[in-house]
């Protein structure tokens, strides 16, 4: 295959970033990864697949091509050294919400978010978080080590406090991280969506980060992923839950997680650009 036929950019995303309203990028990292590396071919993947797609979304009805939407490609983020990796990604964030445009980040293990966030809040002091995952990422350290990916919305709480992260199809932590949720500090909707429109709609006007882990769909739709999980939730409930955040003041967003050579069919990185795109016009619903 010539290299040179390859897509540079998400399609459609082709704006400049002076010119755009929404930025793309990716955050290539995967070095606090607990189970099965990877997901730092995920930005890249997603690009030259994304050539699959149309820019028109039938669930949104709107036509990317139709916005100015800069994909700014991915950062170079360094082997080994996982503070000066958040650091990098944080910069980039600050530079896209001083612009007073709007990231949308692939990573990349869930780690990433946490620098976005923290520049969402600096920006945005009453910020609120609806997060999809299989996951709680609610622990205080893994195996001794305070940032991983699976106590990021731990750090995240660190600075935002209660009341402010809703997680959704979460089927999968430690016991202490499911009763320390209950104790007020994180909105636990166990399996599924069933309480999402409530939350959604105690949320109207607020500023409004979105997260999106691919593994809260089931394995048999979503294995390239780095920590698979049985019972997740399905393609047409994951979109029309983000249609549901749609109705939202979203300020900012990230998908993460495709680990794309664990399916070598490719399926799992063609559903990880759709919910890309539909995750876009999310964004561009409610600017």
């Amino acid at each position: 295959m010539n290299v040179n036929y390859l897509p540079k950019k998400f399609l459609g995303c082709e704006s400049s970033f002076e010119d755009a309203d929404f930025i793309i990028f990716g955050a290539p990292f995967d070095g606090t990864t607990t189970f099965r590396p990877g997901t730092r071919f995920a930005p890249q993947t997603m690009r030259i697949e994304s050539i699959g797609l149309e820019t028109y979304s039938p669930y949104f009805d709107l036509d990317i091509e139709d916005y100015n939407v800069n994909d700014n490609g991915d950062l170079d983020l360094p082997f080994g050294a996982t503070q000066s990796a958040l650091d990098i990604i944080q910069e980039q964030a600050k530079k896209i919400f001083d612009s007073n445009k709007k990231p949308l980040m692939i990573g990349g293990e869930h780690l990433v978010s946490l620098p976005v966030i923290k520049e969402a809040f600096n920006k945005y002091p009453d910020l609120h978080i609806i997060h999809f995952d299989a996951h709680t990422d609610l622990r205080e350290e893994y195996l001794g080590e305070k940032l991983s990916h699976s106590s990021v919305f731990k750090r995240v709480w660190d600075f935002i406090g209660d009341n402010k992260i809703y997680q959704f199809g979460i089927r999968s932590g430690t016991k202490e991280e499911f009763y320390w949720a209950k104790e007020g500090h994180v909105y636990i909707n166990k399996f599924n969506f069933d309480t999402l429109k409530e939350i959604v709609n105690s949320l109207n006007g607020k500023p409004v980060y979105f997260s999106i882990d691919l593994d809260v769909l089931d394995p048999s739709i979503m294995s390239g992923t780095g920590t698979t999980e049985a019972g997740g939730v399905s393609f047409n409930e994951l979109i029309n839950a983000i249609k549901e955040v749609s109705t939202l003041n979203i300020i900012g967003a990230d998908i993460v997680e495709l680990s794309p050579h664990y399916d070598h069919s490719g399926v799992s990185t063609a559903v990880a650009c759709k919910i890309l795109r539909e995750m876009l016009c999310a964004m561009i619903t409610n600017n």
